[in-house]
C-alpha cells in the first residue's frame, strides 16, 4: 500500500518503438544537437563581440538565442544518452527537474518575443520616443522579467507535482513533461489541473494576444508610410513575427496532441510533435536572424571571410 513511497525511479516508456532503429535516431539527433549548438553560439558570440549590435533589438535576439540553448540543454543529452542505452530511466526528481526546465524554456519563448514585439512596436510607432522607453535599465528589467516570471509559475507548477503521490512507473513519452508527471499520480490532482490552466492562460495567452496587437499597430503603420519605410520595417519585422508564427503553431500542437488519447495519434507522430518546439525554433532562428538580419548577416559573412583567409594562409605556410 505505502509502495509509492519507495519509487524514485520513472521508465520512459516512450522509446519502446524507438529501439528498432535506435543507432539512426541518435545519429540524427546527434546532428540536430550539434547544429544548434553551433549555429545558435555563432550568432550569440556575433552579437556579444560587435558593438554595433549591442542595441535592444539584438540584445533581445541574443536573449531568445540563448534560451534556446538552455532548453536543448534540457532535452538533448538525457534524449542522447537513453537512445543508445538498453534501459530508459530517470529518477523521480531530475525527472521533474528536466520538466521544469522544458517549460521555462517554452514559457520563456513567449516572453521573449512580447519583449521583442514590444521593441519593434516603439521604434516604428513611436520613433522620437524610442530612447524614453527602450534604455538601457528598460532593457535589463524586461529581460530579467521575461526569465523570472516564467521560473515562478512552472517553479510552482513543479513544486505541486513533487508532493503528489506517484503510483504509476511508467511515463509514456521520451523525456519528462509535468502533465504527463501529473496523470502518474494515484491521488486528487485538481489542483494541479487548474493551476496548469491557470498557468497557461496567464504565461501564453497574454503574450500572444500583445503580439499581434503590436504587429497590426506595426501594419497600420506601415500602410500609411513610404515605400522605403515599409521595406524598413519589414525587414527588422518580418524575421520576428515568421518565427512567433513558427513558434505559436509548434506550441498549439503540442498542448492539444498532449491532451488527446493515446490511440488517437499514432505513436511515432506523437513522438515527433512532442519535440517539434524544442527542435525547430533553436535550429531555425539563428538561421533566419543570420540570413535575413543585415548587421547580422553582414558580421558573419566577415566572420566566416577572415576563417577561409587564415585557413588559406596557414596552408600555403
Amino acid at each position: 500500500m505505502e509502495s509509492y513511497l519507495n519509487v524514485t525511479h520513472l521508465t520512459l516508456g516512450g522509446h519502446v518503438q524507438l529501439l528498432k532503429y535506435r543507432y539512426v535516431y541518435f545519429s540524427i539527433t546527434l546532428a540536430i544537437f550539434i547544429l544548434i549548438i553551433c549555429s545558435n553560439t555563432v550568432v550569440l558570440y556575433i552579437i556579444c563581440v560587435h558593438k554595433s549590435l549591442h542595441e535592444p533589438m539584438y540584445i533581445f535576439i541574443a536573449a531568445l538565442l540563448l534560451n534556446a540553448l538552455i532548453g536543448s540543454m534540457g532535452l538533448y543529452p538525457k534524449l542522447l544518452i537513453d537512445l543508445i542505452s538498453t534501459s530508459q530511466v530517470i529518477s523521480y526528481p531530475a525527472c521533474i527537474f528536466q520538466s521544469f526546465l522544458l517549460y521555462v524554456y517554452a514559457a520563456s519563448e513567449f516572453t521573449l518575443l512580447s519583449a521583442m514585439a514590444f521593441d519593434r512596436y516603439v521604434s516604428i510607432c513611436k520613433p522620437l520616443q524610442y530612447h524614453t522607453f527602450i534604455r538601457t535599465q528598460t532593457v535589463k528589467f524586461i529581460l530579467v522579467l521575461a526569465w523570472l516570471l516564467p521560473t515562478c509559475e512552472v517553479g510552482g507548477a513543479s513544486i505541486l507535482t513533487s508532493r503528489l503521490k506517484i503510483c504509476k512507473f511508467v511515463l509514456p513519452r521520451i523525456f519528462c513533461d509535468n502533465f504527463s508527471l501529473v496523470k502518474l499520480s494515484c491521488g486528487d490532482i485538481r489542483i494541479n489541473n487548474v493551476y496548469g490552466l491557470l498557468i497557461l492562460a496567464i504565461a501564453v495567452f497574454p503574450c500572444v494576444i500583445f503580439i499581434v496587437f503590436t504587429y497590426i499597430k506595426i501594419l497600420m503603420i506601415c500602410l500609411r508610410s513610404s515605400k522605403d519605410f515599409k521595406r524598413r520595417a519589414l525587414q527588422t519585422c518580418l524575421p520576428h513575427l515568421v518565427i512567433f508564427l513558427n513558434y505559436a503553431i509548434i506550441s498549439f500542437f503540442e498542448v492539444i496532441q498532449n491532451r488527446l488519447p493515446p490511440d488517437m495519434v499514432p505513436h511515432i507522430v506523437r513522438l515527433i510533435t512532442s519535440i517539434l518546439y524544442v527542435v525547430i525554433p533553436p535550429l531555425f532562428n539563428p538561421l533566419i536572424y543570420g540570413l535575413k538580419m543585415q548587421e547580422i548577416s553582414k558580421q558573419l559573412k566577415v566572420l566566416f571571410q577572415l576563417k577561409s583567409a587564415d585557413h588559406y594562409t596557414n596552408r600555403k605556410h
